[in-house]
């Protein structure tokens, strides 16, 4: 079991990134998807600090050296602002549902950019397992086809800069920001991919994921701070810490998600393939059904059943490739 430590990681990831959607989501209704974005990230930094300073004796990870700061905070930008921005303005463009669809990409992506720079090589059996987890998580996302967002999807419930468009008039021909909706959401599953990759040529094998992250985390408080400054948005911020439901939302959110999945992410592609922990992280579409169900009493679809067991078994081979 110890030989799969990096498998098991990426699974904890999936798990505590469901919840983090969920927190999110009910956070995102309440102050905007965009609000929520910067204000997680302060909330991890801190829970980085208090855990740095009684695990590891260092409030901050001083112990990183200067080519990795460089690397991480990269790893940052690329994955905690720039590919999560295009996500949610693929959204507004083209839809939940499909963004998310295309945004199934990001496993094989991360194991493309994995092969070039990290000259990490997939066998048979693990190309295999990536393939049926993918297409299983493709057939969990499409189970809706023209039907609005439900409580239970892992998507953001408000993008940053308009109004999103319906599920149904994503694919109309006649929708001007068809094109770009798709090239956003495929920006946003690179920007996933390539964040991963850069965080693990900064993290190496040897530093501590959690230091690792925290690195990331305030590369990600920097590039939002600047996008909140151009855009005058500081006040919706002051707003929002007033909420104080939403702010217990965000709380949880972000000690499962940048703070505990986003680590442990991190350290599964410290110790796997980085295209195996991708795709094992990326489960989140189908782990989310079952609270779906118990929380919002939602109905489970023959499609989300039989896409489950096609990832689960994509998985399973993952584990014994």
């Amino acid at each position: 079991m110890e030989s799969r430590i990096g498998e098991l990681a990426a699974l904890g990831t999936a798990l505590c990134w469901t919840i983090t959607a969920l927190s999110f989501e009910s956070a995102g209704k309440r102050i905007g998807s965009f609000t929520v974005n910067i204000v997680r990230l302060f909330m991890a930094a801190l829970l980085f600090a208090v855990y740095g300073w009684l695990v590891r004796g260092l409030p901050l990870p001083t112990d990183a050296s200067p080519v990795a700061w460089a690397w991480l905070g990269l790893s940052g930008l690329v994955g905690f602002v720039i590919g999560d921005l295009l996500l949610f303005q693929a959204f507004v463009d083209i839809g939940a549902r499909v963004s998310m669809l295309i945004y199934a990409s990001v496993p094989p992506l991360t194991a493309l950019l994995a092969r070039f720079v990290l000259d990490e090589r997939l066998t048979p059996l693990g190309l295999l397992g990536m393939g049926l987890t993918v297409a299983g998580i493709a057939i969990v996302v499409l189970r809706r086809p023209a039907q609005a967002q439900q409580p239970g999807d892992h998507v953001a419930p408000l993008a940053p800069f308009a109004d999103p468009v319906g599920e149904a008039s994503a694919y109309d021909a006649t929708n001007p920001h068809r094109t770009r909706g798709v090239l956003l959401a495929f920006g946003g599953a690179l920007g996933q991919a390539g964040g991963l990759i850069l965080g693990r040529l900064g993290a190496g094998v040897t530093l501590d994921a959690f230091a690792a992250t925290q690195i990331r985390v305030f590369a990600g408080i920097i590039g939002f701070a600047v996008l909140f400054t151009i855009s005058r948005r500081w006040r919706t911020v002051v707003t929002a810490v007033r909420d104080a439901a939403a702010m217990r939302r965000v709380g949880l959110g972000a000690l499962f998600g940048p703070f505990l999945g986003v680590s442990l992410g991190l350290y599964a592609a410290q110790n796997t393939s980085a295209g195996i922990a991708s795709t094992i992280m990326a489960l989140v579409p189908v782990l989310i059904i079952v609270p779906s169900v118990l929380v919002f009493k939602e109905r489970v679809t023959v499609r989300e059943v039989v896409g489950a067991i096609v990832a689960v078994i994509g998985v399973s081979l993952l584990f014994w490739h």
